[in-house]
Formats: structure tokens, C-alpha cells, sequence
């Protein structure tokens, strides 16, 4: 079965970009980030992380972009907008590799709510912001999840979670 692996960077006070939505804070992570893309094939991704970053970084992955007010029709981009959970739960059951949950802070909340996202790999850049977006708002219960890995990599804590229970909604 698949997994949702959050992937994110995360400043020392919680946020994953800053007031103005700036991410240029976030250091490059070349040999992990290629380690972590070669295990995904299929991004998942909110309006406007999908609006900033699009899919050219990310090219050769299948992305789909959850949004009820993106209009037509982008080559190379599913558009999901109605029955999410039941989609997603198909798509796990589908051979392929990881789903990456590349963000924005609405659907890392919406995905955390609905028990679906198994490990978290996140990258504590050592800078406080002071503002900007949180990575967890909203959550609507307690979720646990077990340290499986940390490691300092470059100018930045790598530290990889998993779920305890693997089981979904459904």
C-alpha cells in the first residue's frame, strides 16, 4: 500500500513560510531531496502551493492540486474538487510509489484531520520567523506518531516520523 509522506521545512518556531509567504529561508537539500523524490511518484498539492510553485520543479511526478475555485483544465495537472477522502483512499490502493504531501497549510490540515498522512519528514531550519504560516492549525484531535529517524543534514535538523497506526479512514 502507498504512504502520504508530509515533506516540509519548518522553522525553530513552527512555521512553513513566513508572513509574506516566503520560503527563501528554506536551505537546499539536494542529496536528501533526491533521495526522498526517487520513493514518490504523485504530489498532492493545494491552490496556492500549486499557484506559487507549479509543476515544472517537479515535472516528471503526477501532480493533483485539491481545489474547489481552480478553473479548466492544465495539462498534466488533476484537478480534484469534490469527494477528496474517497479519491485519495482509491489511490492508495493503487500500485505506484509514495504521495507526496507538498503542501499548503489548509490541506496539511485537512489530510492530518482525516488520518492520512503516514510518515512526516521534516526538515527544523535553525531561524525564527516570528510570523508566517504554522504547520499545524485547526487540528481537531490529538494524532501520534513515533520519531523514526533524525539526523543533521547540512544547516538544517532532519527528522522523519511515522504514523502508529497505518490504518486509514475510510
Amino acid at each position: 500500500m502507498r504512504k502520504i509522506i508530509l515533506s516540509v521545512a519548518v522553522s525553530l518556531d513552527g512555521f512553513i513560510e513566513g508572513p509574506k509567504g516566503e520560503y527563501d529561508w528554506c536551505p537546499p537539500s539536494k542529496k536528501e531531496m533526491a533521495e526522498f523524490l526517487s520513493g514518490i511518484d504523485t504530489i498532492f498539492m493545494g491552490r496556492k502551493s500549486y499557484e506559487v510553485a507549479g509543476t515544472k520543479m517537479f515535472s516528471d511526478k503526477e501532480h493533483y492540486v485539491f481545489s474547489d475555485t481552480l478553473n479548466g483544465n492544465t495539462k498534466g495537472v488533476n484537478i480534484i474538487r469534490r469527494n477528496m477522502l474517497k479519491t485519495v483512499n482509491l489511490m492508495l490502493l493503487e500500485k505506484g510509489k509514495n504521495i507526496w504531501l507538498y503542501g499548503g497549510a489548509n490541506l496539511i490540515t485537512t489530510f492530518i484531520n482525516e488520518n492520512l498522512v503516514d510518515e512526516m519528514w521534516l526538515a527544523f531550519v535553525p531561524i525564527i520567523l516570528g510570523d508566517g504560516t504554522p504547520l499545524f492549525q485547526n487540528i481537531s484531535e490529538r494524532k501520534k506518531y513515533k520519531f523514526t529517524e533524525s539526523k543533521i543534514a547540512g544547516e538544517y535538523l532532519s527528522v522523519k516520523l511515522e504514523k502508529n497506526n497505518l490504518k486509514h479512514k475510510k
